[in-house]
Order: C-alpha cells, then sequence, then structure tokens
C-alpha cells in the first residue's frame, strides 16, 4: 500500500527576521495521523515556523505545499478569548454548537460561563476546546501545558492519544511530549532535523548529533590551522602570494565562520546559597487554611529541615501558592502553628510575575534602584554583562518587558532572583515558558544547590528529578505528604488527586478492616508526658534558638569592618571564635529541642 502524501510539507524554506537569518534551507513534512514535537531553543523561531506551516507567515524563499481541502486549528502560547460566553467563543469557527459544548464540558467548563476574568488555566482550556471542536486535520499547539494543572495535563494527552488528526506541538514538558509523541523535529542553527521516533529517544540522538558536528567544526578548524602555517611558511606563497592556497584558506576561514554562527551560546546560571540557615527551617503543626468559605488544607503537620526539597503539586486552586506562604509565615494559619527557624535568607520566584510592569524595560528590571550595575551575589556586575548571561543582548536592555517573549520574561524573573544569596529558594512554576536546554541548565544548578528548596510546579519530570518529598494538595482541603518524587507519590496515592476520589485510599482497606474487628478492651486513659526535666529544658532550648540569631547577627556586623583586623587584630580573633561558638550552640540547640519534640509527640501518642 503506498504512503499516503503528507498534509503539509516545506521545503528549503527561507525566512529573514530582521540582518538575521531565522531559516535557513528548512525541510518539513506533516504525516497524517502523525504527533509530532517541534522543539528547540528560546528565540529558534518555532512558534514563526508553526505559522509558516499553518499559510499565517509567507517565506522569503521555499515551497510549501498543502493537501487540497485540509482543516488547520491552532491553539497559541497566548489565546485571546471573545465573545460573550466561553460557547460562543468555542463555536465561533468551524465548529457546531453541540460540539463546541461538548468539548467545553470535557475539558472541565461551563459553556455558559463568560468570558471575562478567566484564569489563565481557564483561558488554556478553552482554546483547546475550541480546536478539538473544529475537527482539524492537522491541530498545531504551541505550549499547550502552560497554566495547565496535572489533571488537565493528563485529560489533553488522552485526547490527543485517542485523536484521529495529526499533531504538531511545540513543548518544553518532557513527560508530555514523551507520552503523546511519536516524531521529533528539532529547528538548531536554522535548519530542521527530523528523527521519527518518541521524544523520549531524542536526548540521546541529539546528543550524538552535537557530537558530531563538534567534531566536524574540530577538524575544520585543526585544518585552518595546518593551511595557515603552510601558507605563512612557504617561500613561494610569501614572494609569490600563492592566489590559489589564499582562496581556499578564505573559503576554509568562511566556512567556520558560518558553522560558528550556529553555535549557540551558553546559559549562565548560579546561585548562592548564603549564609547556612538553621537546621530547622520550619515545623508546622496541625495547620488549616481556608479561603472564602472553603478549605484549602487542613491538620497539615510536618517539618523542613535544611537541605530538604519539597515539591508541592495538586490542582490548580487547591491552595498551593497559600500553602507555601503560610510555610514562609506570610499569611497566618486558621489553626495551628508555624516556627521558623534562624537565619533564614529566602528568595521567592512567584508565577504571577508580580513586579515586572510592561512598560518598564529589561535594564529597569534588573537595576530597580537605579545605576549601571547590580548586586549579584555579593559582587557588583555591570548589567549589561548580567543579563548576557541570561542570553539577552545589549539592544533588548532598553526595550519593554511587553517585548518579550514568554520565556525571556522567565529567565528574566531568574536573573532577578539568583542575584540573591538564598539559604531557602521557593520556585513557583519555573518551568513556564522555558525551553528545554533552559530547563537543563536549571535543573543541574538546583542539583548542586545546598540551600533548601521549596518547587511548586506542574511539571511531573521536574519534580521528579528533584524533589525529595512530595506535598500534594487534591483541591477537597486534604493534604499528603509522601517521600520521593512525583512518581512515587502516584504510586503511594492513587487517585488521590482525581475528582470525587476517596483521599486516602490506603485508608479504605484500614477502616474495613477496623470495622470487622472485635472492639479493643476498654483500659484506664494515661497521660505521658515531658518530665519536669525535660519540659524545662524544651524551653530553655526554645529562648536559645531564639536569641542566638541575633547574637551571631552581632558578630558579624563587627567582623564586616574590613579594617579590624589590621587594627585590633585580638578583638577580631575573639570575635571570630565567638560567632562560630554561637552557631555551634545554636546547631545543638536546634538537635537537641528537634529530639525532645519527637519524645514529647510519642510520649503524646
Amino acid at each position: 500500500m503506498a504512503a499516503r502524501p503528507p498534509l503539509v510539507a516545506l521545503k528549503d524554506v527561507r525566512l529573514q527576521d530582521g540582518q538575521r537569518p531565522l531559516f535557513d534551507g528548512v525541510d518539513l513534512a506533516v504525516e497524517p495521523r502523525s504527533r509530532a514535537a517541534l522543539v528547540g531553543r528560546n528565540g529558534a523561531g518555532k512558534s514563526t515556523l508553526m505559522k509558516v506551516v499553518m499559510g499565517l507567515i509567507e517565506p522569503d524563499s521555499g515551497d510549501r505545499s498543502v493537501q487540497s481541502a485540509t482543516r488547520f486549528a491552532y491553539v497559541p502560547q497566548e489565546p485571546v478569548i471573545t465573545g460573550e460566553t466561553l460557547l460562543d467563543y468555542a463555536s465561533s469557527g468551524e465548529a457546531e454548537s453541540w460540539t463546541a459544548e461538548a468539548w467545553l464540558a470535557t475539558f472541565g467548563l461551563d459553556p455558559a460561563k463568560s468570558t471575562q476574568g478567566l484564569s489563565g488555566g481557564e483561558t488554556r482550556r478553552a482554546a483547546l476546546a475550541k480546536a478539538f471542536a473544529e475537527e482539524p486535520d492537522l491541530l498545531l499547539l504551541d505550549e499547550p501545558t502552560n497554566h495547565l494543572d496535572i489533571l488537565a495535563i493528563e485529560l489533553l494527552e488522552n485526547e490527543l492519544i485517542q485523536a484521529r488528526f495529526a499533531l504538531l506541538v511545540v513543548s518544553h514538558d518532557r513527560a508530555f511530549l514523551n507520552r503523546v509523541t511519536n516524531t521529533v523535529h528539532w529547528l538548531e542553527g536554522r535548519r530542521v532535523r527530523t528523527l521519527s521516533k518518541g521524544f523520549v529517544e531524542f536526548d540521546e540522538w541529539s546528543t550524538k548529533v552535537l557530537e558530531e558536528e563538534a567534531e566536524s567544526l574540530r577538524r575544520l578548524t585543526k585544518t585552518i590551522e595546518r593551511e595557515t602555517a603552510t601558507f605563512y611558511s612557504s617561500i613561494t606563497a610569501r614572494r609569490s602570494r600563492n592566489e590559489g592556497r589564499a582562496r581556499s584558506l578564505q573559503a576554509l576561514r568562511a566556512e567556520r565562520a558560518e558553522k560558528m554562527k550556529d553555535v549557540p551560546r551558553e546559559l549562565s546560571l548560579g546561585v548562592d546559597s548564603g549564609a547556612t540557615s538553621g537546621k530547622l527551617v520550619a515545623e508546622i503543626k496541625g495547620v488549616s487554611k481556608g479561603y472564602n468559605g472553603r478549605t484549602l488544607f487542613k491538620d497539615l503537620t510536618t517539618r523542613i529541615m535544611r537541605g530538604d526539597r519539597l515539591g508541592i503539586v495538586g490542582p490548580n486552586g487547591a491552595g498551593k501558592t497559600t500553602l507555601v506562604k503560610t510555610l514562609l509565615g506570610e499569611l497566618a494559619p486558621d489553626e495551628g502553628t508555624v516556627r521558623m527557624g534562624a537565619n533564614l535568607e529566602p528568595v521567592y520566584l512567584d508565577q504571577s510575575r508580580e513586579g515586572l510592569k510592561s512598560d518598564m524595560t529589561l535594564w529597569d528590571a534588573l537595576t530597580p534602584g537605579g545605576g549601571d550595575s547590580i548586586i549579584v551575589r555579593g559582587f557588583s556586575k555591570h548589567v549589561a554583562a548580567y543579563a548576557k548571561e541570561f542570553l539577552f543582548s545589549e539592544a533588548q536592555l532598553r526595550q519593554p518587558i511587553s517585548t518579550l517573549s514568554g520565556g525571556e520574561r522567565n529567565r528574566l524573573l531568574l536573573a532577578r532572583a539568583l542575584a540573591k544569596p538564598a539559604n531557602l529558594l521557593i520556585l513557583d512554576e519555573p518551568t513556564n515558558d522555558l525551553d528545554m536546554d533552559t530547563l537543563d541548565k536549571l535543573e543541574e544548578l538546583l542539583e548542586g544547590y545546598d540551600g533548601t528548596l521549596i518547587l511548586v510546579s506542574h511539571d511531573r519530570d521536574f519534580i521528579d528529578r528533584l524533589s525529595t518529598s512530595t506535598l500534594a494538595l487534591n483541591g477537597r482541603g486534604d493534604i499528603v505528604e509522601t517521600p520521593g518524587g512525583w512518581t512515587d507519590f502516584i504510586r503511594q496515592n492513587p487517585g488521590f488527586l482525581q475528582p470525587g476520589a476517596n483521599p486516602r485510599p490506603q485508608d479504605k482497606a484500614a477502616a474495613q478492616r477496623a470495622a470487622e474487628a472485635p472492639p479493643p478492651a476498654v483500659a484506664p486513659k494515661k497521660t505521658a508526658k515531658l518530665s519536669f526535666k525535660d519540659a524545662h529544658r524544651l524551653k530553655e532550648l526554645e529562648t536559645l534558638i531564639d536569641t542566638l540569631p541575633a547574637t551571631i547577627a552581632k558578630h558579624d556586623a563587627t567582623l564586616a569592618d574590613p579594617t579590624l583586623y589590621t587594627r585590633d587584630p585580638k578583638t577580631f580573633d575573639a570575635t571570630m571564635k565567638a560567632a562560630e561558638k554561637a552557631r555551634a550552640d545554636l546547631e545543638a540547640a536546634e538537635m537537641e529541642w528537634l529530639e525532645l519534640e519527637e519524645k514529647k509527640a510519642v510520649l503524646a501518642g
């Protein structure tokens, strides 16, 4: 049986973006019912290439061929929802009203809901419902998992796997691409390379391609060095200026310069964990929090210790950000207590991108106090040099933030956050809009970070790679903590996040056994508590933990005098020893306090 022709094919497509070529001979074909990923770095032109595929942008040269009567549907990175109701919007294109209504319901939306005041997740689900309702031959999705919670992402995955149309998707979500795709188009160096396998094979394949190209460039460089040496050492070349050899050398250099254009700049990320925090970062006892009469989470008891990597997951609106702010003491709990540890230097990357105004320039965002330099982890650095580490050009420094892409805005937030020393790093949805190379760099940075990390994310792969424990909220007031990442959480708590599911499936069998077991013999109730000595010591330790940080800060302030050592070395040495002793005393007090608290909890049952 003959293979069916592609729905859309691009041949030798070229496109200029101002002075630089964006595409230089792109070939790409989308086969019927294929599910293809389009991947590449931020700024490589993925969104533009999708528009060329759709016919929304005309290339400067090259051919675009389309099967007759092919129907397209497209969900951009930032959909605009129009009309009075969601049904008006979803049926405003090619879709029948009843089909649009059914798909809105599938994506958990009320067709009669107003299009005004939608959240990011609702906007994304409405755009997806409209696209599915139009029953296209080819669906193009640009970062479809942004602003979707894990349940919505899994729903989208299932619908795409069952769909009969072809798919071309741009996404940074590895777990999503691993599950959905069977083809990968890699936009790198202004051209497209195609892997006829799913994204799960991409990393190994792309690494081999890059190694081969690096070796080719190395051999070309060696050839130029050899030819240059020969040219200038040759008597003939010096006296008669061998034009042939000169032209050959010039051509080799031009070839190398052209290849060097395609070697991407590397993102430079760094983080300073600052001063060592206390062993205890936060102790949470019986904490509950609600909003507008709805319980977000209840009866949470846990400890966050120095060096922990806590992942927080759950549906949109379940209260993840509220939980973070409660853990940090920014919001008071309705019930229970939160005790923060000593010497904390937190930095919070907020998903709402607060503090970034659209008319603010990139320069203003990096230097809120004015001037032309920024303090980066304790050292002054020119703003242009620091921006370059995050792949921003000097020309972009004076552009308004409104002109930046979503990925560039997130990189800007990272640049601002990572400039400050932090022994407690809180990242709320840090992966939105970032390309995979940036994500890999961020993961590598966080893996080596020796502070405490709190990570809120819908990116299952990101949580799996970084978290040592996971807190999950299901949106119905229930909260569980599981050692490990996302995969460990799902294995130990199947169905916990599903609407209407038993919040603690593992408890159901235990409850059944308890109901069938004979009632235990009633024993006299015993009151167990700490001894007088231990209770007194616990109060002493709490006083020490409260007062020692101020003592340490006072010693550090004295040592900050750059002239102290030369002016008064005895005072310097004494203060240094006192500061070290105070830190050791604080560490010992926290450890003893934790042991007594554990003993108290055991005695209390």
